[in-house]
C-alpha cells in the first residue's frame, strides 16, 4: 500500500463527502479511491468512514485521523517543495473558481503575467456567477464577493467594488430623470437575480447617514451574469447598478449616463476564499498574492473613490 496515497484520497473522500466525487478529482477510478481508503482502515485496524449508498461520513476515529492528516500532508508537501526549490517556483495543478465578468475583465488579460512566474502551474479556472462547492468540487480557491457567512471558509480580502448607477442616453431620451432613489419606482429597472434562489437584488443607496433600498417588484429584464447586465443598460432596456469598473468607462464615453452620484450603496468586498481545513499550498500563497497585486487596481477604497470599512469573515 501506498501509505501516503491512501491518507491523500481519505482526505479528499472525507472533504467530499463521496467517493466518487474523490475519485473525479483525483482522476483516479472509483474503485482505486475505495480500495485504497479500505486498505488504510486495514493497516490501521479501524474504520475511518461510515459509507451509505448516498454519503460518506467520518467515524470518531476517521475525523481525529483527518486532523492529524491535514497537518502532515501540509508539512510533507512544505518539506518537498523546498528540497525541489518550488517555494521559488510552484508546480502542480490549482483549480480557482471566478465569476465572468471578473475573470473576463481583469483576471484573463493579466494571466499572461501569472504565466511567466509560475510557469509550472497547471491553473484551471472555473468561470461562471453560480455559487461553487469548493470541497465538493476538488477547488482549491474562489474569488467571492459579498459577506462571509461560512465558517468552514477562510478568505483574503482582495478589494472593495463601488457601484454606479446608469442608464444609457436612449433610454433616458424623453424621460425625467430621477432626483432621488424613491424616483426609481418611475423607471424600468434591469435587475440582477441570484442563479440559485432567483431572487433580484435590491438597488441599495447611501448618503451620509442614510440608507435606503429598492426591489424591483417587476422588471422588463434581469440578467445573472454581470457582462450581460451591463449590456442590457447599453442597450437601453432601463436603469441598473452596475460596477464602477465596468460602467466608468461607458459613462466617460458617453454611452452611459451616471445617476444619482450623491446616493452611493456601500462598496462590495471581494475575497479569496479556502477552506479552513486545508493548509494553503505554495500554488495557493503565490496565487492569493498575485491575485492580491491584480485587484488593486480595482480597489474603490484605495482609489478614493468611497471611503468604508468591511472585516473580513
Amino acid at each position: 500500500m501506498d501509505q501516503i496515497l491512501a491518507i491523500r484520497t481519505f482526505v479528499r473522500v472525507a472533504e467530499a463527502g463521496s467517493f466518487a466525487k474523490a475519485a473525479d478529482t483525483m482522476n483516479l477510478p472509483r474503485s482505486s479511491v475505495s480500495k485504497l481508503v479500505q486498505d488504510l482502515e486495514q493497516h490501521l485496524g479501524t474504520k475511518l468512514v461510515e459509507r451509505t449508498t448516498r454519503s460518506v461520513t467520518m467515524t470518531t476515529e476517521g475525523a481525529a485521523y483527518h486532523e492529524r492528516a491535514l497537518r502532515l500532508l501540509a508539512d510533507l508537501d512544505d518539506m518537498d517543495d523546498t528540497v525541489a526549490g518550488s517555494r521559488s517556483t510552484p508546480r502542480g495543478r490549482l483549480r480557482v473558481d471566478i465569476g465572468s465578468v471578473l475573470a473576463n475583465q481583469i483576471l484573463i488579460p493579466l494571466l499572461s503575467d501569472f504565466q511567466r512566474q509560475y510557469p509550472d502551474i497547471d491553473l484551471m479556472l472555473g468561470v461562471s456567477d453560480r455559487s461553487a462547492d469548493l470541497i465538493g468540487e476538488g477547488i482549491d480557491c474562489v474569488i467571492r464577493g459579498g459577506s462571509l457567512l461560512d465558517s468552514s471558509m477562510k478568505a483574503r480580502k482582495l478589494c472593495e467594488l463601488d457601484y454606479v448607477l446608469c442608464a444609457s442616453p436612449a433610454y433616458l431620451d424623453g424621460r425625467e430623470l430621477p432626483k432621488q432613489p424613491d424616483d426609481i419606482r418611475a423607471h424600468r429597472v434591469v435587475s440582477y437575480f441570484s442563479a440559485s434562489s432567483g431572487k433580484r437584488f435590491p438597488l441599495r443607496f447611501g448618503r451620509g447617514d442614510e440608507r435606503n433600498e429598492y426591489v424591483p417588484a417587476s422588471s422588463g429584464i434581469s440578467v445573472n451574469e454581470s457582462t450581460a447586465h451591463l449590456n442590457a443598460l447599453l442597450a437601453g432596456l432601463g436603469i441598473g447598478q452596475s460596477f464602477g469598473f465596468l460602467a466608468r468607462p461607458h459613462v466617460q464615453s458617453g454611452a452611459l449616463v451616471e445617476l444619482l452620484p450623491d446616493w452611493k450603496p456601500d462598496n462590495h468586498p471581494l475575497h479569496l476564499v479556502y477552506p479552513a481545513a486545508r493548509f494553503p499550498n505554495p500554488r495557493l500563497r503565490a496565487f492569493a498574492d498575485w491575485a492580491a497585486r491584480v485587484f488593486e487596481a480595482v480597489d474603490a477604497k484605495r482609489s478614493g473613490l468611497r471611503e468604508t470599512v468591511h472585516t473580513d469573515g
